[in-house]
């Protein structure tokens, strides 16, 4: 659950701080993915994927 306070009537402020805590939660990306139906041998490989590309992440995290 995002949640944004606002002051001051500051709409502005409140919907950037929205837009930056729903990209680091990933809720774009995950709506992005529910637009079509995803077979699940594709989500299969697409999370296969992903957890390689985070081991490659933290490796070059840690070891350089």
């Amino acid at each position: 659950m995002v949640q944004v306070l606002v002051r001051f009537n500051n709409l502005d402020q409140a919907l950037k701080a929205l837009k930056k805590k729903m990209q680091r939660e990933g809720i774009f990306r995950v709506m992005k993915m529910k637009r079509h139906f995803e077979k699940p041998s594709e989500a299969r490989v697409r999370k296969a994927d992903e957890s390689i590309r985070r081991r490659r992440k933290l490796r070059r995290k840690y070891w350089e």
